[in-house]
């Protein structure tokens, strides 16, 4: 699905923000290569002579287990819009088949493919976030409608359930033993055409795009168009090593380069949510840029690698520990840091809570700095198990606000719209929204509000702070 297209820069800088914001992109702890691999190691599937590869044995191995999604809800899906005005020459782009933005119940299209025999499916969230209807496809022409079991957004990762047994499962590879140059094959619904094949290479890898620097992207070539996102990218072994998330367009169609998350990566987030619902994400708390030949001469450092801490934010975990503006992370535990890009998915991929060693240059001496990885706010709730954001009968996505929108908020507490379906959608709530009480109950959490709604009849009132305005909005349950 097609997401707002974001304007993406690969220069340090960018970086700056998405690590201020402590946005850590990957959640949970970090899966060993070989707990990544969900099949023992075999032969390459493709066969080669004196010319190219073949890929009829990865298709053919891999196909049956690559699915169809078609999602479809309100005219304001995650995936139906954009900045229809962005006339940036140079865009990232999320790449899913949306409806015409008419005003009609929007409807797109997208890829994913079986990880689990029982029916578990991977997949990304901007392909069904916000969907009130989710129908998966099989290559035997089955289909079955989808429970979102969750999705996480920072990743761009949904993990997707059908009441289906005995079916075909890709087989999953390690993604860090991909190598610069090796083909790989892509499977997905360019355009809806189903389980379409297409092949390049890996052109590079741990690329840090921008807002998304919490996921080293694997870069390549293959051919990937609207309705591929959420397909496999897979390796000459037959393995997936990546799902098939971002291009970088002029025009909004593929131009050669596409972007991937690495299994792993996925893996962690559909660990965490099919056992907790939810997903951690680890934070530090500073802004770092990368360190360039200049910079390392005025901090007598040898060589320009490392992270330097630019800021570091009041009362983050970075601070508890000492941190400081000028310090260089050259090492987290015995990892060296290469570049600044090469650290935020490196904290990330921690549990929150787990204590790390940082090695850092200060003044013209190296040290070392014991702390805490702290845990960030998720931006939305993980989706419960119906799938139906956090409340079926009112079809709201919520999140607490941050420190920040507190701030500016004329109120003490509240709950972020995220995303509308449903009986909300119906009332006229938008995402932007701020829910203030239910029936003049304040609301302090999304607990607090799922006990009010459980107590409620079939018509309730929501105190909803819109722009700098409050408004009272009825919304009728059913």
């Amino acid at each position: 699905m097609q997401a707002i297209p974001f304007k993406r820069s690969l220069l340090a800088l960018a970086l700056i923000a998405a690590v201020g914001a402590g946005y850590a992109r990957l959640g949970g702890q970090v899966i060993n290569p070989a707990d990544a691999v969900s099949a023992p190691v075999a032969a390459p599937l493709a066969r080669t002579g004196t010319g190219l590869p073949d890929f009829t044995p990865i298709v053919e191995h891999s196909g049956p287990a690559v699915v169809n999604i078609s999602a479809s809800g309100p005219s304001k899906m995650a995936y139906s819009g954009g900045d229809r005005n962005d006339r940036m020459p140079e865009l990232f782009r999320h790449f899913g088949i949306p409806s015409p933005d008419d005003g009609a119940p929007a409807r797109g299209m997208g890829s994913g493919f079986i990880v689990r025999a029982d029916g578990v499916i991977l997949t990304n969230a901007h392909v069904v976030s916000g969907a009130d209807e989710v129908t998966v496809k099989l290559t035997d022409k089955r289909e079955f409608k989808a429970k979102v079991v969750g999705i996480d957004k920072l990743t761009d990762i949904a993990v997707l359930r059908i009441d289906a047994s005995n079916l075909p499962v890709v087989r999953l590879g390690n993604p860090g033993s991909a190598r610069v140059g090796e083909w790989v094959v892509a499977i997905g619904s360019p355009f809806g055409f189903e389980n379409s094949v297409t092949a390049g290479i890996v052109s590079a890898k741990g690329r840090s795009l921008a807002s998304d620097s919490y996921v080293p992207f694997i870069q390549t070539d293959v051919a990937v168009n609207p309705g591929n996102s959420g397909g496999p990218l897979i390796n000459l072994d037959g393995e997936v090593i990546g799902i098939n998330s971002q291009i970088y367009s002029r025009n909004g169609g593929y131009q050669g380069v596409s972007f991937a998350i690495p299994i792993d990566v996925a893996m962690n987030i559909e660990e965490q949510l099919l056992q907790h619902g939810k997903v951690s994400h680890g934070r530090m708390g500073v802004t770092i840029q990368e360190v360039s030949q200049s910079l390392a001469e005025s901090f007598g450092l040898k060589g320009s690698a490392g992270a330097l801490v630019s800021s570091v934010e009041k009362g983050s975990p970075a601070a508890a520990a000492g941190l400081e503006p000028g310090d260089v992370i050259l090492k987290l535990n015995d990892t060296a840091i290469a570049s600044s890009s090469e650290l935020p998915p490196l904290i990330a991929a921690l549990k929150p809570g787990t204590r790390i060693t940082l090695q850092v240059w200060r003044k013209g001496g190296s040290r070392e700095i014991a702390l805490a990885v702290g845990e960030i706010p998720s931006p939305a709730l993980a989706a419960n198990k119906s799938g139906e954001g956090d409340n079926p009968r009112l079809g709201l996505s919520l999140r607490p606000l941050t420190p920040q929108e507190l701030a500016q908020s004329d109120s003490r507490a509240g709950l972020l719209v995220e995303s509308v379906s449903g009986p909300a959608a119906k009332a006229g709530i938008r995402p932007g929204d701020v829910v203030l009480s239910l029936n003049g109950q304040p609301i302090g959490d999304v607990a607090q509000l799922r006990a009010l709604l459980d107590k409620s009849g079939r018509t309730i009132a929501l105190l909803i702070e819109r722009d700098d305005a409050k408004i009272f909005v009825p919304v009728d349950l059913g």
